[in-house]
């Protein structure tokens, strides 16, 4: 009876707002910035810029630069460091944001406010709560627990008090006590940062547990969960816990990973949601469960600015607003925030599918693609290709990266190609061959610019595909201090330091199976 009522309470606070998001997206969207804009009038940033509750969004794009991590980072850094009224009014916030970023190994960190965390991370998490029971109350969710899976805290390196950590354990460390009691395992066990720790005693205490809900990422849910089932001696999730309905998923795409979920809980007894959050923000979440399309989040303290990708490069990139965007082309996502972040390019991109109401796709990062030839393959083709290449040959894949061959000599020709390094949950299919042809036809199929530069193989080769042994991503980010929480393997780039890091990692004489000349 508690969990109904509770379902009921989170539900009239959260639904009506999402029905105004999907009814008034433009008005939600203006009052964003006027609060904003008044909010941070008395900061050193908002008295450079000018900054007021009626400054159109017109001249707010004109007189704000667009910035990426690395151009605000003069500004962030005084914020790290303690000083107030610097971005956002009030005192430095004694959170901070850890990313290890994507293409290199070098941390960032992001203030992130208290508003931040109350009317952005906690109220988009309240959303996907009302959701969750609206869409499925035979499950009485929450009845049992949400099995969460996040990051460490640690001192800020920055000095002062404040701590730092991914936001996943910032966001579980400072939950209300009513929501603490919704949630598995306990905070000192949630927290620990030593990975492989972690996990095992976090699979030994879950085993008792009603776990009706995961919330995480998929890549570091599977360790776990794996784990779950080798301590019960089970090969069913399900036979550990009879109640489980629901996976709320983000960070990376879920197409490769849905048959490794199918395996441990077979029978589609398995609901799935996806959720759009990052270090600098909680963006968009799935409110249909049939469609893969995400709703963003147009009244949670963030202003929204869409870059057309033809612009991403360019030394005047220029956003447009909400009410500009089409459906079908990919926009880099600049955000304005209640954490001080103004005109940030996030590094993101998407793709709008709907615009009543405003719904998006991840198509990947700005500088997470391939384009070493003018083939634009982006990290939604090369999730969609592995992923069919994987169902059509019977194997699940754990994880990928590719990069560009951009060089290969034959007689008479000189081209370039892709290069992927790939790890499956199981052994290699049958026909290792196959596997690359498959994803080189669905790419094909995918994309027009790859498939014009694979015509009669002139400009770009065959894929080569290297099947990497189990553990070998794992050993990648270990070795990086990157194993846990949020943090993964960048799946494409134009460099291939990553691709030879990860394959220098195979054993000795190891051959790369499935390689397709």
């Amino acid at each position: 009876m508690l969990d109904q009522l509770l379902a009921r309470a989170v539900q009239l606070g959260s639904l009506p707002r999402l029905t105004r998001v999907q009814h008034e997206p433009l008005a939600r969207q203006a009052a964003v910035l006027r609060y904003l804009l008044g909010r941070a009038q008395g900061t050193a940033w908002g008295q450079r810029y000018g900054y007021a509750a009626s400054l159109s969004a017109k001249d707010f794009g004109q007189r704000v630069p667009v910035s990426t991590y690395e151009q605000l980072y003069p500004e962030i850094e005084k914020v790290l460091h303690g000083q107030p009224d610097v971005l956002w009014p009030g005192p430095a916030p004694r959170w901070q944001a850890r990313s290890s970023g994507t293409t290199n190994a070098r941390s960032k960190y992001l203030p992130v406010t208290s508003e931040a965390l109350h009317h952005n991370h906690y109220r988009a998490g309240r959303d996907m709560l009302a959701l969750s029971t609206r869409l499925y109350p035979a499950q009485r969710l929450l009845q049992g627990k949400t099995l969460s899976l996040g990051g460490s805290l640690e001192t800020s390196p920055f000095g002062g008090a404040a701590q730092a950590g991914d936001v996943s354990a910032l966001v579980m460390q400072s939950l209300p006590g009513w929501a603490q009691t919704l949630r598995t395992p306990p905070l000192p066990l949630a927290l620990l940062e030593e990975w492989e720790d972690k996990i095992e005693r976090i699979a030994r205490h879950v085993l008792r547990q009603d776990v009706r809900v995961l919330a995480g990422v998929p890549t570091w849910m599977l360790v776990l969960l794996r784990r779950v089932l080798a301590l019960a001696g089970a090969a069913d999730l399900r036979e550990v816990w009879p109640r489980l309905s629901l996976f709320l998923h983000g960070a990376v795409a879920f197409g490769p990973y849905r048959g490794l979920f199918e395996q441990l809980v077979p029978g589609g007894q398995l609901h799935y949601l996806e959720i759009y959050n990052a270090s600098e923000g909680y963006f968009a979440l799935q409110d249909e469960p049939g469609s893969p399309d995400l709703l963003l989040l147009l009244d949670h303290g963030i202003y929204y600015e869409f870059l057309p990708a033809e612009q991403y490069d360019s030394p005047d990139p220029r956003p447009v607003p909400l009410e500009d965007v089409t459906i079908g082309p990919s926009y880099a996502l600049v955000i304005s925030t209640n954490a001080g972040l103004w005109r940030y390019l996030v590094g993101d991109t998407v793709r709008f599918t709907s615009l009543r109401p405003y719904r998006v796709r991840i198509t990947g990062r700005t500088k997470h693609f391939l384009n070493a030839f003018g083939e634009e393959v982006v990290v939604e083709n090369a999730e969609a290709a592995i992923a069919a290449a994987a169902h059509a040959t019977g194997c699940a894949v754990r994880d990928f990266t590719a990069a560009p061959v951009y060089f290969e000599a034959g007689p008479g020709t000189s081209r370039g190609g892709h290069e992927w390094a790939v790890e499956l949950s199981g052994p290699p299919p049958p026909d290792a061959a196959r596997f690359g042809q498959l994803l080189d036809e669905e790419l094909r199929r995918l994309n027009s610019d790859y498939d014009a530069k694979r015509h009669r193989d002139l400009a770009l080769a065959p894929p080569r595909v290297h099947f990497v042994p189990a553990g070998t991503f794992e050993s990648w980010l270990r070795g990086r201090g990157r194993l846990g929480g949020q943090r993964k393997v960048p799946r494409l780039a134009n460099s291939r330091q990553v691709l030879e890091e990860v394959l220098s990692l195979m054993p000795a004489g190891a051959s790369g199976s499935g390689l397709q000349q």
